[in-house]
């Protein structure tokens, strides 16, 4: 055992880079992933028969599929393509495929994106009729009802849930360090445990950061819980 190397100072900044790392992945794919599937989600229970089916096959197999797979499809697979390597240097969007970063980023958000856009359309589904036919005996229109009450009602209740999917994706994080030239927290681990041959200390700091983490998205959460969900505490006597 030699946690001292753990607490030198080129280890620790190596950590903290992979913590940045970490957490703007994880912030900019929940961000991007948060707008596809609210798009997805009004899809799914839209009137739109064919729209609701061709979203519904995208997120069957998204969540069907091992996120590993889709982040090597994206990264390595679409190099294959002779069209998209004619293109790679000049033309937009295919110049940012070069980008390590920014195939992890979409294989994240895409894989975000199907599993709270399901979660987000069974809210709207399970929206109480009550609270849409009051809004209707306003003289409120479709959009107005779906903008003021579906869609915020709809949002409080998926929080409980959203929290384990935002929990989830911290740790899927790790499969960027499958992704060359990215140093997340699993990667950092990983360059330490090469040069100094230390696996135990390396990858045991590396959980310590998730859990830390991992207890301060859950805290969040139950704070915007206690703040959006207060109506559906139990009532002290």
């Amino acid at each position: 055992m030699n946690w001292a190397v753990i607490f030198e100072p080129s280890t620790l900044a190596l950590y903290g880079q992979g913590v940045v790392n970490t957490l703007w992945l994880l912030v900019t794919s929940l961000a991007g992933g948060a707008v596809v599937a609210l798009l997805m989600a009004l899809a799914l229970t839209g009137p739109w028969g064919w729209l609701s089916r061709l979203v519904g096959a995208y997120t069957f197999v998204i969540r069907g599929t091992p996120l590993l797979i889709q982040v090597y499809l994206i990264y390595y697979g679409l190099a294959q393509y002779e069209w998209i390597q004619q293109r790679w240097d000049e033309v937009w969007p295919w110049t940012y495929f070069k980008e390590p970063f920014f195939c992890a980023w979409l294989a994240f958000t895409l894989n975000t994106a199907a599993y709270t856009a399901e979660m987000l359309a069974g809210a709207i589904r399970e929206t109480d009729n009550g609270e849409i036919e009051s809004a209707q005996a306003f003289g409120m229109s479709r959009v107005q009802v779906l903008a003021h009450v579906v869609l915020p009602s709809a949002l409080r209740r998926t929080l409980p849930a959203y929290s384990n999917e935002v929990v989830m994706m911290l740790h899927s994080t790790s499969l960027a360090s499958a992704v060359p030239a990215i140093t997340d927290i699993t990667a950092a681990a990983r360059s330490i445990y090469a040069d100094f041959y230390l696996p135990f200390e390396a990858y045991i700091a590396a959980a310590c950061l998730y859990l830390v983490a991992t207890f301060c998205l859950i805290g969040l959460f139950r704070l915007a819980e206690r703040h959006f969900l207060a109506h559906l505490a139990p009532r002290k006597a």
